[in-house]
């Protein structure tokens, strides 16, 4: 006995696809860099300290004096002793003239004119404290500083880019195929 059957044979479809890889590259070139830094102007105005140092005190108690003030106060002692001089024979002869009223006078002026005047002596040569006189002005500094600006000319340069696109390409590598058969089988 024949039975029919049906034979179905298939092929499947294949998709061949092929890439071109996308290309691209990037170059920076460098920037072209001009700095100019202008110097400073700076201005410096000083004024000098003043000491001054005064040691007329000091030298003066030593006795040590410039000839102008040793004239002054010999002056002035020899004014004071021919004042004190006169004053003193004045009081002697008024008490000369009152020698009617007893007593010994001319005695008594002798005993005083004769005695020895005591002159005390101490260490001359020691300046007393704070005999020193000392003045002192600070010097002064005074600056004037004005900074510049820098002056920047730098120019960035643009990335030159180069990109090719990649590809994609697509093709039937098999077409798809279908057959079909028609075939009686004994059995």
């Amino acid at each position: 006995m024949q039975i029919p059957q049906i034979r179905i044979e298939s092929t499947h479809a294949r998709i061949e696809m092929s890439t071109t890889t996308a290309q691209q590259s990037v170059e920076q070139p460098q920037a072209i860099v001009s700095l100019e830094q202008p110097k400073a102007e700076m201005l410096m105005e000083t004024t000098p300290g003043y000491l001054t140092i005064d040691q007329t005190v000091a030298w003066e108690s030593m006795d040590i004096k410039h000839i102008f003030r040793r004239v002054e106060e010999n002056a002035a002692k020899g004014n004071d002793a021919v004042l004190s001089g006169m004053a003193r024979r004045a009081s002697e002869g008024d008490e000369l003239m009152q020698i009617e009223y007893g007593g010994n006078p001319i005695a008594s002026q002798g005993e005083r004119n004769s005695q020895i005047l005591d002159y005390g002596y101490n260490i001359g040569f020691i300046p007393p404290p704070f005999s020193v006189k000392m003045n002192y002005q600070p010097g002064k500094l005074n600056i004037y500083a004005e900074a510049k600006k820098v002056i920047n000319n730098t120019v960035a340069q643009k990335p030159i880019i180069d990109y090719k696109a990649g590809e994609v390409h697509t093709s039937m590598r098999q077409h798809p195929d279908l057959e079909i058969d028609f075939v009686n089988i004994e059995v």
